[in-house]
């Protein structure tokens, strides 16, 4: 049985996390990128029969780990592979302030992991993979909202997901260029139930004018799921219509 390689950054908890044990099936070839490795996770893999590899890097610095996933590409046989996919999820939002009081460290770091880890990651990907005409290969970035609506105190967090957004739809016409390139979507996932959404109800509403509307979203009952956001993420990349528009909502 052939192989549906995916490769997945951010996997190690929340929504991440949720994606990799929804993609955890007997004909899966699963490789996580996250700051920790995850023991349930692979027993869920041994269990299931998937393959899963586990690599702990930080994003951060993602020159070095871009190089090691072009290079463990490279060397794959391409005849076990049925599909390849790349899923970006990984992202850091820092302290909510304003950009005039904001930690250059955190500042460059939200940056670094939400933007250029990305950028990185999909040129190893599709460098390595330019060539595999018979696997059919994607790229699902993980947008957000706050990519195109903009935010007081979160400047770092909205101008990495706008610039993932933009450098997906250029990404797009490249692909489009190419008779066998692949198909790339940089998409919304909704609201969620995560860490990130405490840190944006639990913010100083001082520092953060939007906290009373994070925290209202919590008591009605608004958010999704990590799971739910999971499938929903996972019906929309196996759409048949994946990639036509390059920057998308899920809840559209």
């Amino acid at each position: 049985m052939k192989k549906h390689l995916t490769i997945l950054t951010g996997a190690s908890r929340g929504m991440g996390l949720a994606l990799a044990e929804q993609l955890l099936t007997p004909n899966a070839l699963l490789l996580c990128i996250s700051r920790n490795s995850n023991t349930q996770m692979a027993q869920q893999a041994g269990t299931c029969g998937a393959e899963l590899l586990q690599w702990q890097a930080d994003l951060s610095d993602a020159a070095p780990v871009a190089q090691r996933v072009g290079d463990w590409l490279l060397a794959l046989d391409t005849d076990t592979l049925a599909s390849a996919t790349l899923i970006n999820n990984a992202g850091v939002i820092p302290a909510l302030t304003p950009l005039r009081e904001g930690e250059a460290t955190e500042l460059a770091r939200a940056l670094r992991v939400g933007l250029e880890a990305p950028m990185l990651l999909c040129g190893a990907f599709l460098g390595a993979t330019q060539h595999w005409a018979q696997v059919p290969r994607k790229v699902l970035n993980i947008s957000s909202g706050l990519g195109r609506r903009a935010m007081a105190s979160s400047g770092a967090y909205c101008a990495a997901k706008a610039g993932m957004d933009h450098f997906t739809r250029c990404l797009a016409l490249e692909e489009a260029l190419l008779p066998h390139g692949a198909r790339v979507c940089s998409l919304a996932p909704g609201v969620i139930d995560t860490d990130m959404q405490v840190q944006l109800r639990s913010a100083n509403a001082a520092q953060f004018p939007d906290q009373g509307g994070f925290a209202a979203l919590k008591e009605k009952g608004q958010l999704t799921s990590p799971a739910d956001a999971a499938r929903r993420l996972l019906a929309y990349l196996a759409r048949p219509d994946f990639g036509a528009e390059p920057v998308a909502d899920v809840r559209n």
